[in-house]
Protein backbone atom coordinates (compact mmCIF):
# COMPACT_ATOMS: atom_id res chain seq x y z
CA UNK A 1 0.00 0.00 0.00
CA UNK A 2 2.79 2.42 0.93
CA UNK A 3 4.76 1.64 -2.25
CA UNK A 4 1.61 2.16 -4.34
CA UNK A 5 1.03 5.56 -2.72
CA UNK A 6 4.65 6.59 -3.37
CA UNK A 7 4.33 5.47 -7.01
CA UNK A 8 1.21 7.61 -7.45
CA UNK A 9 2.93 10.66 -5.93
CA UNK A 10 5.94 10.17 -8.22
CA UNK A 11 3.67 9.85 -11.25
CA UNK A 12 1.84 13.07 -10.34
CA UNK A 13 5.15 14.95 -9.98
CA UNK A 14 6.36 13.61 -13.34
CA UNK A 15 3.08 14.59 -15.00
CA UNK A 16 3.27 18.13 -13.60
CA UNK A 17 6.91 18.44 -14.65
CA UNK A 18 6.05 17.26 -18.17
CA UNK A 19 3.07 19.60 -18.52
CA UNK A 20 5.02 22.60 -17.25
CA UNK A 21 7.93 21.88 -19.61
CA UNK A 22 5.67 21.41 -22.63
CA UNK A 23 3.67 24.55 -21.84
CA UNK A 24 6.90 26.56 -21.64
CA UNK A 25 8.51 25.19 -24.79
CA UNK A 26 5.31 25.53 -26.84
CA UNK A 27 4.89 29.20 -25.86
CA UNK A 28 5.53 31.89 -28.46
CA UNK A 29 8.50 33.03 -26.37
CA UNK A 30 9.91 29.81 -24.95
CA UNK A 31 10.60 29.50 -21.23
CA UNK A 32 11.26 26.87 -18.58
CA UNK A 33 10.14 27.19 -14.93
CA UNK A 34 13.23 27.82 -12.79
CA UNK A 35 11.79 25.80 -9.89
CA UNK A 36 12.87 22.66 -11.77
CA UNK A 37 16.56 23.57 -11.59
CA UNK A 38 16.81 21.78 -8.27
CA UNK A 39 17.35 18.08 -8.78
CA UNK A 40 20.29 16.44 -7.00
CA UNK A 41 22.81 17.83 -9.51
CA UNK A 42 21.13 21.24 -9.52
CA UNK A 43 21.31 21.42 -5.72
CA UNK A 44 25.03 20.66 -5.85
CA UNK A 45 25.70 23.19 -8.61
CA UNK A 46 23.80 25.91 -6.76
CA UNK A 47 25.94 25.31 -3.68
CA UNK A 48 28.97 25.86 -5.93
CA UNK A 49 27.44 29.06 -7.37
CA UNK A 50 26.99 30.45 -3.87
CA UNK A 51 30.71 29.90 -3.25
CA UNK A 52 31.77 31.74 -6.45
CA UNK A 53 33.67 34.99 -5.82
CA UNK A 54 31.32 36.85 -8.19
CA UNK A 55 28.16 35.69 -6.44
CA UNK A 56 27.79 38.32 -3.72
CA UNK A 57 24.15 37.75 -2.50
CA UNK A 58 25.04 34.77 -0.32
CA UNK A 59 27.96 36.56 1.34
CA UNK A 60 25.89 39.71 1.90
CA UNK A 61 23.04 37.86 3.56
CA UNK A 62 25.50 35.74 5.52
CA UNK A 63 26.95 39.00 6.84
CA UNK A 64 23.47 39.97 8.06
CA UNK A 65 22.72 36.64 9.72
CA UNK A 66 26.14 36.27 11.32
CA UNK A 67 26.04 39.70 12.92
CA UNK A 68 22.35 40.49 13.43
CA UNK A 69 20.71 37.17 14.30
CA UNK A 70 20.75 38.05 18.00
CA UNK A 71 18.69 41.19 17.27
CA UNK A 72 16.31 39.19 15.08
CA UNK A 73 15.91 36.56 17.80
CA UNK A 74 15.11 39.28 20.36
CA UNK A 75 12.38 40.69 18.13
CA UNK A 76 10.93 37.22 17.51
CA UNK A 77 10.85 36.21 21.18
CA UNK A 78 9.32 39.57 22.13
CA UNK A 79 6.65 38.99 19.51
CA UNK A 80 5.60 35.65 21.02
CA UNK A 81 6.76 33.31 23.78
CA UNK A 82 6.12 30.32 21.49
CA UNK A 83 5.84 30.21 17.71
CA UNK A 84 6.33 28.18 14.55
CA UNK A 85 9.32 29.22 12.43
CA UNK A 86 8.62 28.36 8.77
CA UNK A 87 11.40 28.71 6.22
CA UNK A 88 10.53 28.63 2.53
CA UNK A 89 13.36 27.36 0.31
CA UNK A 90 15.98 26.97 3.07
CA UNK A 91 18.73 25.40 0.94
CA UNK A 92 21.33 24.01 3.32
CA UNK A 93 20.24 26.48 6.07
CA UNK A 94 23.82 27.78 6.33
CA UNK A 95 22.51 31.31 6.95
CA UNK A 96 19.40 30.56 8.99
CA UNK A 97 21.56 28.30 11.20
CA UNK A 98 22.82 31.43 12.98
CA UNK A 99 19.27 32.54 13.72
CA UNK A 100 18.27 29.07 14.90
CA UNK A 101 21.27 29.00 17.23
CA UNK A 102 20.42 32.42 18.68
CA UNK A 103 16.84 31.33 19.30
CA UNK A 104 18.13 28.25 21.10
CA UNK A 105 20.42 30.44 23.22
CA UNK A 106 17.38 32.44 24.28
CA UNK A 107 15.56 29.19 25.12
CA UNK A 108 12.83 30.18 22.66
CA UNK A 109 9.88 27.79 22.43
CA UNK A 110 9.65 27.21 18.68
CA UNK A 111 9.42 24.48 16.07
CA UNK A 112 11.32 24.87 12.81
CA UNK A 113 9.53 23.86 9.60
CA UNK A 114 11.78 24.06 6.51
CA UNK A 115 9.75 23.72 3.29
CA UNK A 116 11.46 22.96 -0.01
CA UNK A 117 10.55 21.59 -3.42
CA UNK A 118 13.74 19.49 -3.28
CA UNK A 119 13.42 16.26 -1.30
CA UNK A 120 17.23 16.11 -1.21
CA UNK A 121 17.34 19.39 0.70
CA UNK A 122 14.78 18.25 3.28
CA UNK A 123 16.50 14.89 3.81
CA UNK A 124 19.83 16.65 4.31
CA UNK A 125 18.42 19.16 6.81
CA UNK A 126 16.61 16.51 8.84
CA UNK A 127 19.85 14.54 9.15
CA UNK A 128 22.22 17.46 9.67
CA UNK A 129 20.51 20.08 11.84
CA UNK A 130 19.86 17.83 14.87
CA UNK A 131 23.62 17.18 14.90
CA UNK A 132 24.73 20.82 14.68
CA UNK A 133 21.83 22.19 16.77
CA UNK A 134 21.17 19.50 19.41
CA UNK A 135 17.65 19.57 20.78
CA UNK A 136 16.09 21.49 17.90
CA UNK A 137 12.42 20.74 17.30
CA UNK A 138 11.90 20.49 13.56
CA UNK A 139 9.93 18.83 10.82
CA UNK A 140 10.96 19.13 7.19
CA UNK A 141 8.27 19.35 4.52
CA UNK A 142 8.84 18.56 0.83
CA UNK A 143 6.46 20.20 -1.64
CA UNK A 144 4.69 23.39 -2.66
CA UNK A 145 5.15 26.32 -0.29
CA UNK A 146 1.48 27.24 0.11
CA UNK A 147 0.28 23.64 0.41
CA UNK A 148 2.81 22.93 3.14
CA UNK A 149 2.04 26.17 4.99
CA UNK A 150 -1.55 24.99 5.14
CA UNK A 151 -0.30 21.68 6.52
CA UNK A 152 1.68 23.43 9.27
CA UNK A 153 -1.57 25.08 10.40
CA UNK A 154 -2.93 21.59 11.14
CA UNK A 155 0.08 20.87 13.36
CA UNK A 156 -0.17 23.93 15.57
CA UNK A 157 -2.20 27.07 16.25
CA UNK A 158 0.93 28.96 17.36
CA UNK A 159 1.77 32.33 15.79
CA UNK A 160 3.87 31.98 12.65
CA UNK A 161 7.15 33.60 11.65
CA UNK A 162 7.92 32.96 7.98
CA UNK A 163 11.42 33.23 6.48
CA UNK A 164 11.83 33.71 2.73
CA UNK A 165 15.49 34.57 2.41
CA UNK A 166 18.28 34.15 -0.12
CA UNK A 167 16.68 36.70 -2.51
CA UNK A 168 14.32 33.90 -3.59
CA UNK A 169 11.67 36.61 -4.04
CA UNK A 170 13.85 37.80 -6.93
CA UNK A 171 13.07 34.63 -8.89
CA UNK A 172 9.72 36.23 -9.77
CA UNK A 173 8.76 39.34 -11.67
CA UNK A 174 7.61 42.21 -9.40
CA UNK A 175 3.98 41.44 -10.26
CA UNK A 176 4.46 37.72 -9.51
CA UNK A 177 6.30 38.60 -6.29
CA UNK A 178 3.44 40.82 -5.12
CA UNK A 179 0.92 38.08 -5.92
CA UNK A 180 3.08 35.58 -4.04
CA UNK A 181 3.20 37.86 -0.99
CA UNK A 182 -0.58 38.18 -1.14
CA UNK A 183 -0.77 34.38 -1.04
CA UNK A 184 1.52 34.41 2.00
CA UNK A 185 -0.76 37.02 3.58
CA UNK A 186 -3.75 34.76 3.03
CA UNK A 187 -1.93 31.84 4.70
CA UNK A 188 -0.92 33.86 7.77
CA UNK A 189 -2.80 35.40 10.68
CA UNK A 190 -2.89 39.10 11.66
CA UNK A 191 0.30 39.94 13.52
CA UNK A 192 2.37 37.09 12.05
CA UNK A 193 5.85 38.06 10.86
CA UNK A 194 7.52 37.64 7.46
CA UNK A 195 11.26 38.08 6.86
CA UNK A 196 12.12 38.47 3.16
CA UNK A 197 15.58 38.79 1.60
CA UNK A 198 15.83 41.40 -1.19
CA UNK A 199 18.86 41.90 -3.40
CA UNK A 200 19.17 45.67 -3.87
CA UNK A 201 19.98 47.62 -7.03
CA UNK A 202 23.68 48.45 -7.39
CA UNK A 203 26.31 48.83 -10.12
CA UNK A 204 25.13 46.84 -13.18
CA UNK A 205 28.49 45.13 -13.71
CA UNK A 206 28.49 43.77 -10.14
CA UNK A 207 25.05 42.28 -10.73
CA UNK A 208 25.73 40.84 -14.17
CA UNK A 209 29.01 39.22 -13.10
CA UNK A 210 27.15 37.38 -10.33
CA UNK A 211 25.14 35.49 -12.98
CA UNK A 212 27.98 34.87 -15.41
CA UNK A 213 30.81 33.46 -13.29
CA UNK A 214 34.17 32.82 -14.93
CA UNK A 215 34.10 29.15 -13.89
CA UNK A 216 30.94 28.51 -15.90
CA UNK A 217 29.01 27.05 -12.97
CA UNK A 218 25.90 29.18 -13.64
CA UNK A 219 26.04 28.02 -17.26
CA UNK A 220 26.17 24.39 -16.11
CA UNK A 221 23.31 25.07 -13.66
CA UNK A 222 21.06 26.31 -16.46
CA UNK A 223 22.03 23.53 -18.88
CA UNK A 224 21.44 20.91 -16.19
CA UNK A 225 17.71 21.52 -16.50
CA UNK A 226 17.90 20.32 -20.11
CA UNK A 227 19.80 17.25 -18.90
CA UNK A 228 17.10 16.62 -16.30
CA UNK A 229 14.41 16.86 -18.99
CA UNK A 230 16.39 14.33 -21.07
CA UNK A 231 16.62 11.93 -18.14
CA UNK A 232 13.14 12.23 -16.66
CA UNK A 233 11.01 13.01 -19.72
CA UNK A 234 12.73 10.92 -22.38
CA UNK A 235 14.04 13.94 -24.33
CA UNK A 236 17.09 14.40 -26.53
CA UNK A 237 18.38 17.94 -25.93
CA UNK A 238 21.97 18.36 -27.16
CA UNK A 239 23.31 20.75 -24.53
CA UNK A 240 26.29 21.57 -26.75
CA UNK A 241 23.86 23.42 -29.03
CA UNK A 242 22.71 25.87 -26.35
CA UNK A 243 24.60 28.90 -25.02
CA UNK A 244 24.08 30.56 -21.63
CA UNK A 245 23.28 34.28 -22.00
CA UNK A 246 22.54 36.59 -19.00
CA UNK A 247 21.42 40.23 -19.29
CA UNK A 248 20.69 43.00 -16.74
CA UNK A 249 18.43 46.04 -17.15
CA UNK A 250 19.39 48.63 -14.50
CA UNK A 251 16.18 50.57 -15.09
CA UNK A 252 13.76 47.75 -14.31
CA UNK A 253 16.14 45.84 -12.03
CA UNK A 254 15.56 42.61 -13.98
CA UNK A 255 18.53 40.29 -14.41
CA UNK A 256 17.48 37.48 -16.75
CA UNK A 257 19.19 34.29 -17.92
CA UNK A 258 18.53 32.68 -21.28
CA UNK A 259 19.68 29.65 -23.20
CA UNK A 260 20.25 30.45 -26.88
CA UNK A 261 19.88 27.78 -29.56
CA UNK A 262 23.05 28.05 -31.65
CA UNK A 263 21.52 26.14 -34.58
CA UNK A 264 18.21 25.34 -36.22
CA UNK A 265 17.22 22.07 -34.59
CA UNK A 266 14.45 19.78 -33.42
CA UNK A 267 14.21 18.35 -29.91
CA UNK A 268 12.05 15.36 -29.05
CA UNK A 269 10.32 14.99 -25.70
CA UNK A 270 8.72 11.57 -25.69
CA UNK A 271 6.70 11.48 -28.90
CA UNK A 272 6.45 15.29 -29.17
CA UNK A 273 8.74 17.50 -31.27
CA UNK A 274 9.87 21.02 -30.36
CA UNK A 275 11.46 23.10 -33.14
CA UNK A 276 14.10 25.77 -32.52
CA UNK A 277 15.23 28.47 -34.89
CA UNK A 278 18.89 29.42 -34.91
CA UNK A 279 19.43 32.04 -32.16
CA UNK A 280 16.01 31.37 -30.60
CA UNK A 281 16.02 31.74 -26.83
CA UNK A 282 14.59 29.92 -23.82
CA UNK A 283 13.99 32.22 -20.84
CA UNK A 284 15.35 30.29 -17.85
CA UNK A 285 15.13 32.58 -14.83
CA UNK A 286 14.87 36.09 -13.48
CA UNK A 287 16.80 37.59 -10.56
CA UNK A 288 14.94 40.80 -9.78
CA UNK A 289 16.68 43.65 -7.92
CA UNK A 290 14.88 46.27 -5.82
CA UNK A 291 15.16 49.59 -4.04
CA UNK A 292 13.84 49.80 -0.47
CA UNK A 293 11.05 52.12 -1.65
CA UNK A 294 9.98 49.37 -4.05
CA UNK A 295 9.94 46.79 -1.25
CA UNK A 296 7.79 49.14 0.87
CA UNK A 297 5.34 49.47 -2.01
CA UNK A 298 5.19 45.68 -2.34
CA UNK A 299 4.55 45.37 1.39
CA UNK A 300 1.61 47.76 1.24
CA UNK A 301 0.19 46.11 -1.90
CA UNK A 302 0.22 42.66 -0.31
CA UNK A 303 -1.21 43.47 3.12
CA UNK A 304 1.90 43.83 5.27
CA UNK A 305 3.60 46.60 7.19
CA UNK A 306 7.42 46.94 7.20
CA UNK A 307 8.75 47.10 10.76
CA UNK A 308 12.51 46.51 10.49
CA UNK A 309 15.30 46.43 7.88
CA UNK A 310 18.55 44.50 8.34
CA UNK A 311 21.40 45.58 6.02
CA UNK A 312 24.76 44.03 5.21
CA UNK A 313 27.84 46.22 5.66
CA UNK A 314 27.88 47.19 1.95
CA UNK A 315 24.16 48.00 1.83
CA UNK A 316 23.89 45.66 -1.15
CA UNK A 317 21.26 43.40 0.42
CA UNK A 318 18.36 43.74 2.85
CA UNK A 319 16.43 41.28 4.99
CA UNK A 320 13.17 43.14 5.54
CA UNK A 321 10.80 42.23 8.37
CA UNK A 322 7.10 42.72 7.66
CA UNK A 323 4.06 42.19 9.87
CA UNK A 324 0.80 40.83 8.50
CA UNK A 325 -2.01 43.39 8.76
CA UNK A 326 -5.63 42.40 9.49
Amino acid sequence: MISATISKMTARRSSTFYNDVMDGLRAENKYLPSKYFYDETGDRLFQQIMACPEYYPTRCEMDILQHQSARMASIFTTYSSSFDLIELGPGDATKSWFLLRELQKKHADFTYYPIDISANVIDWLENRLPVTLPGIKMQGLNGDFMDKMQQVKTFSSNPKIVLFMGANIGNMTPLQATQFCRQLHDNMQPGDLLLIGFDLKKHPRTILDAYNDRQGITRAFNLNLLTRINRELDADFNTDLFEHYPVYDPSSGACKSYLISTAKQEVHIGDKTISFRENEHIWMEISQKYTLDETDNMSAASGFEPIQVFHDTKNWFADVLWQRLP
